[in-house]
């Protein structure tokens, strides 16, 4: 079902793609947030699936389930990341760490908006398995989504550029959720990085590399995009914090971008996407118990000595800053190094197992090999800013990691690269 309220649905057969449809539901109970209606009204979200034409499947992804285990601290990580299907091999280099594929596959389509003011403009179509496939699970998730979406979309501050747009959704007859999301980019910051590595590999960081000052300048903008890029990100989340609203599952898939030219970079626009394990952290919402997508949330929460609404609050609103610490992580390394020299399971290992989230250690060892020193330097950059910005989000105590506007305002987001 099509989890909105009843006076903002109508719906047709959508004979473009020759799909059966049945008449969207009310709001489900144990299924949606506690989202008001007008808020959803206000969200002017298209709900006729007549309004829209569905182009070619452009690919399918789905999300892992990590449990990661720090053992300086004893402490124990849970969380989702998703991910495109060509990543999925890498479950298997991690199988101590409690890596499980997530039951709900998602689809991909490409689309346009057929009717109206918005006539013309392109979609993706981010679809859900019906209860069959998918089982209650991808129905949470789509509601949550959704409701996400809706909420954030009718704040009074207006519309964050550092977020995705839902524009509208339907649901077909065999319970299938269909989400619109306006067309902002085809690539993610892991495609990003997996196309920069590649480059590496084959020694392109351009023909004439015995130029110095042509790789130097390359080297440049490369450091400029990743910043501006991490960057947009944060102030996505920072929004996301600011409207009481966790990602938790923020990873280079869910960070989508307009261009991956670096030549382009003032351009550069990233958005957050995947909102379907978001979390409201309005104090009436906190701790919402068991049965719901935050149940693993408070149940850490409360492993680490959060107990109080405040403390659970901030436990996770800390939780979605030690995600953005390992997306920073993951730029610096994968995006300065060869193919196949470090992925995200594998620097996730580094960090938390090898040195046990101990980043002056960590830089030893890197600085040892030739295939991670464009990484290191990166992170020295204004006297070592990367490394003290990244042992602070990575910090073990979730009590003394930043919130996400201190990050944005850290001296090595505010210095000579940007």
């Amino acid at each position: 079902m099509l989890l909105t309220a009843t006076d903002c649905l109508s719906s047709s057969m959508l004979s473009s793609i020759s799909l059966s449809l049945r008449k969207p539901t009310a709001f489900s109970k144990g299924l949606v947030s506690r989202t008001r209606t007008s808020r959803l009204c206000r969200a002017s979200l298209i709900t006729r699936p007549d309004s829209f034409e569905v182009g070619r499947l452009i690919g399918s992804y789905g999300f892992m389930n990590i449990t990661r285990y720090c053992c300086c601290c004893d402490l124990k990580i849970e969380g989702f990341m998703f991910c495109s299907y060509s990543g999925v091999e890498d479950l298997g280099r991690l199988r101590a760490q409690d890596v499980g594929e997530g039951s709900v596959k998602i689809r991909l389509y490409e689309g346009r908006i057929a009717q109206g003011l918005l006539k013309g403009t392109s979609v993706v179509f981010k679809v859900y398995p019906g209860k069959r496939a998918g089982g209650v699970e991808a129905d949470m998730m789509a509601a949550n989504e959704l409701n996400a979406h809706a909420f954030l979309q009718s704040s009074s501050k207006g519309l964050c550029q550092n977020l995705v747009s839902l524009v509208g959704g339907f649901e077909t007859k065999t319970g299938e959720q269909w989400l619109a999301f306006r067309n902002d980019g085809k690539y993610s910051a892991a495609d990003y990085a997996k196309l920069t590595s590649e480059k590496l590999s084959k020694g392109s960081v351009g023909e004439s590399s015995w130029n110095r000052f042509e790789q130097e300048q390359t080297i440049r903008r490369r450091r400029f995009f990743v910043t501006k890029l991490f960057q947009g990100a944060m102030i996505g989340l920072a929004y996301m914090h600011d409207h009481d609203r966790l990602h938790q599952s923020l990873g280079p898939s869910s960070v989508v971008l307009n261009t991956i030219a670096e030549r382009d970079a003032a351009y550069l626009i990233p958005r957050l996407r995947d909102l379907a394990f978001s979390v409201d952290i309005r104090f009436p919402n906190v701790d919402e118990g068991p049965g719901t997508l935050s149940e693993g949330l408070w149940r850490r929460a409360a492993a680490a000595g959060a107990f109080t609404p405040m403390e659970k609050r901030a436990f996770g609103i800390a939780d979605d800053i030690y995600e953005a610490g390992m997306l920073f992580a993951y730029l610096a390394f994968v995006t300065f190094s060869e193919t196949n020299i470090m992925d995200s399971l594998s620097l996730q290992r580094l960090l938390e197992s090898t040195f046990r989230l101990d980043l002056q250690a960590t830089r030893e060892y890197c600085l040892a090999d030739d295939c991670l020193l464009e990484a290191v330097k990166f992170l020295d950059l204004s006297d070592g800013a990367g490394w003290e910005l990244l042992q602070a989000m990575l910090n073990p105590d979730f009590r003394k990691r930043p919130i996400a506007e201190a990050v944005i305002n850290h001296r090595f987001m505010t210095g000579a690269i940007l």
